[in-house]
C-alpha cells in the first residue's frame, strides 16, 4: 500500500476499520465493549439493565441503551453528576457536539459525567427513550457511593431531541418503587436540576411548517394522542427542578416559541428558572461551535451553578 493511500486511509480511521483499505463500518465507535474502561482517560461504559432493555427488538447496538462514564480529576471532584442527553431528532445521537465535548466541560469543574446512549428511531418510540433516561438517572443515584457523587445533586442536560427528552425526564419522573427487588428501581428518577440547550420541547406536534417528531416516526395517525403525552410543558409543577435554558432567536430547526412556551410554564408552577436568548446563530451549536456571542452561554450557565451552590463562589 503506497504512502498517499495510507493517508488517505487514516482520514477515515475514525469511523471505519481497515483492512488493506477496504472500508468496513467501525460499530465500536458508537457502540463501545460494553464494561470496559480506561483508568488512562478515565472513561468506562455501563449498561443501564444486565440483560435485555425493555422493550428490545435484538441485541445490536441500537437495542442496548448505555453509559458512557467521565470521571473527572480526583483534586476536582465535588460530588455533583451530570447526565448529558445528545440530540440527533431521535433518529441518531450527536455524541461529540452534544455528548463528549459537554461531558469534558463539566468534569473540568468537577462533575461526574454520563453521557446517555438511549434508543430511538421508529423501532423505539416514546416513551422508549424515557424508559432509558429515567433508568439512568436512578442508575446514578442507587450508585451514588461507587461514583462518590451525591445523590441529591444529579443534573440532567439535553441538547434538541435531547432537552425533549431531558425535559420529559424532568417532568415525568417516577418516585421509585421501594418494593421492587432491584434496588435501581427503587430510588427516584427526578432530576435536582434541568439544563436545556435549544431544546426541541415542542416536537411532538402534527405541525410540519418545522421540525415534526410525528412526521419523522410516521405517526401522523396517533399525533394529536402522543402530542398530549409528550409535551413537556403541560407537565410541569412545583416539583419540576430549577431550570437552566439556553436558546437563540434565529433557530428554525426549532422556533424559539417552544422554549418560551417551557419557561412560562415554569414560571407558572413558581420554578426556579433562567432563560437566555441569542439573538444570532442557528441549531445545534452545542457549546458554541467558537462563535463569540454563543460561546458565553456556558459562562451564563457556570454562573448559574455557582448560584445554586453547585460550585464554588
Amino acid at each position: 500500500m503506497n504512502l498517499a493511500l495510507v493517508r488517505a486511509c487514516f482520514r477515515f480511521a475514525t469511523v471505519f476499520l481497515l483492512s488493506g483499505c477496504f472500508a468496513v463500518p467501525l460499530l465500536r465507535a458508537e457502540c463501545p465493549e460494553l464494561g470496559t474502561q480506561s483508568e488512562y482517560l478515565g472513561i468506562s461504559t455501563v449498561r443501564l439493565w444486565t440483560g435485555d432493555a425493555p422493550q428490545a427488538r435484538g441485541n445490536s447496538c441500537d437495542d442496548i441503551p448505555f453509559m458512557t462514564v467521565f470521571k473527572p480529576q480526583y483534586t476536582r471532584k465535588n460530588g455533583n453528576a451530570v447526565l448529558i442527553l445528545p440530540g440527533g431528532a431521535y433518529l441518531h445521537l450527536a455524541s461529540i457536539l452534544e455528548g463528549r465535548e459537554v461531558a469534558d466541560w463539566f468534569t473540568a469543574r468537577g462533575f461526574t459525567a454520563f453521557v446517555l446512549h438511549y434508543r430511538m428511531g421508529k423501532n423505539y418510540l416514546l416513551p422508549v427513550p424515557l424508559l432509558d433516561a429515567r433508568r439512568a438517572i436512578q442508575m446514578v443515584r442507587a450508585d451514588a457511593s461507587t461514583y462518590q457523587i451525591d445523590p441529591d445533586r444529579i443534573a440532567v442536560i439535553g441538547f434538541s431531541a435531547g432537552g425533549h427528552l431531558a425535559a420529559l425526564s424532568a417532568t415525568q419522573f417516577v418516585a421509585g418503587d421501594n418494593a421492587s427487588a432491584d434496588p435501581i428501581a427503587r430510588v427516584s428518577s427526578r432530576p435536582d436540576a434541568l439544563i436545556l440547550g435549544y431544546g426541541w420541547l415542542g416536537g411532538v406536534t402534527p405541525d410540519t411548517s418545522h421540525l415534526s417528531y410525528c412526521k419523522l416516526m410516521d405517526v401522523m395517525d396517533r399525533c394529536a394522542e402522543l402530542q398530549k403525552q409528550y409535551t413537556p410543558e403541560r407537565f410541569v409543577t412545583a416539583q419540576t427542578p430549577p431550570t437552566f435554558l439556553y436558546h437563540t432567536t434565529e433557530d428554525t430547526t426549532v422556533p424559539v416559541q417552544q422554549a418560551l412556551g417551557f419557561y412560562q410554564a415554569l414560571l407558572d408552577a413558581h420554578v426556579s428558572a433562567e432563560m437566555h436568548i441569542f439573538a444570532h446563530g442557528g441549531h445545534g451549536s452545542g457549546l458554541g461551535k467558537g462563535n463569540a456571542a454563543l460561546d458565553q452561554w456556558t459562562v451564563l450557565l457556570e454562573t448559574w451553578l455557582r448560584g445554586m451552590g453547585w460550585l464554588p463562589r
